[in-house]
């Protein structure tokens, strides 16, 4: 098997590599002066088990996993691992004349030999539907609550910021037999949300606000006045993919937050909780 990473995933192909007893192969990510991505796998593939690690976070993240599919049409079979789909987030049609973008870009990532799909955590399982390979979405929110209860913090308590990661939330406190809570937000428009200032028991203990994905902060930000109100010790934030775009880590650090833990789905600074356990156990399967 040959374990590929593209530019945005090096550090977790290497890391599944390790998982798998692998040595990663080496691919070459070069510009040219117009700008144009090139790509080169430095070893043969041919007639090869190929498993190509690369999240789309960005558009030219997206073309380099193109490139790399086409690199690879002589290896015996593909598997695509997309730990963080961009697009993903818009999965239905809003309004009239809008692309459903989750579809348009599931739709690019294709191949004669491609065999499965793996992605992580996606905003909507039905996503997985506009795949034309089977596809499988990984769940690495138990990895997140592992962590956690390892750092010995004080009564940790689990929190939900909305409904929509209620069940996640409830579902990683159970493994755990720690104690969870969750947030009535109201999104008004873009990144300004309104949190209603719910009593919890919170007093003296060590809180962790988990969502699947901290974007701007602002929601995050909210949370953690509420819960300082509140009078808890100290308030962490984590989440599964930390896009954390313009001034969010300044706006959570001002807010009080502790520390703000993630996966690698995107490789940031405070990416310290790997999925690779999750992606070489699929593999395996």
């Amino acid at each position: 098997m040959k374990i590929i990473g593209g530019p945005s995933s090096q550090a977790l192909a290497c890391r599944v590599a390790a998982g798998l007893n692998i040595v990663p192969t080496i691919a070459d990510f070069i510009r040219f002066p117009d700008n144009e991505q090139y790509v080169q796998i430095k070893e043969s593939v041919q007639d090869e088990e190929v498993v190509l690690i690369q999240s789309t976070t960005t558009d030219s993240d997206l073309i380099a996993l193109l490139q790399l599919l086409d690199a690879c049409e002589s290896a015996k079979k593909i598997t695509v691992v997309i730990p963080y789909m961009g697009y993903a987030r818009q999965d239905k049609k809003f309004k009239d004349g809008e692309a459903i973008s989750a579809r348009a870009m599931a739709r690019t990532v294709t191949a004669a030999n491609l065999n499965k799909i793996y992605t992580i955590n996606l905003h909507e399982k039905s996503i997985l539907n506009y795949f034309s390979h089977p596809a499988e979405d990984l769940d690495a929110s138990k990895l997140i609550a592992e962590y956690a209860a390892s750092l010995g913090l004080e009564r940790p308590l689990l929190i939900a910021p909305d409904k929509g990661v209620r069940d996640m939330v409830k579902n990683m406190a159970a493994g755990l037999n720690l104690d969870w809570d969750v947030f009535d937000k109201t999104r008004l428009a873009g990144d300004q949300v309104v949190m209603a200032d719910k009593k919890m028991d919170i007093e003296g203990r060590d809180v962790i606000i988990v969502d699947d994905m901290i974007a701007t902060g602002g929601t995050m930000a909210e949370a953690v006045s509420i819960l300082d109100k509140n009078g808890a010790r100290d308030v962490y934030v984590a989440c599964i993919h930390p896009v954390l775009t313009r001034n969010a880590v300044l706006r959570l650090s001002n807010a009080g937050v502790k520390d703000i833990m993630a996966t690698d789905t995107i490789e940031k600074v405070q990416s310290r909780i790997s999925t690779a356990p999750i992606i070489v156990d699929a593999l395996r399967k």
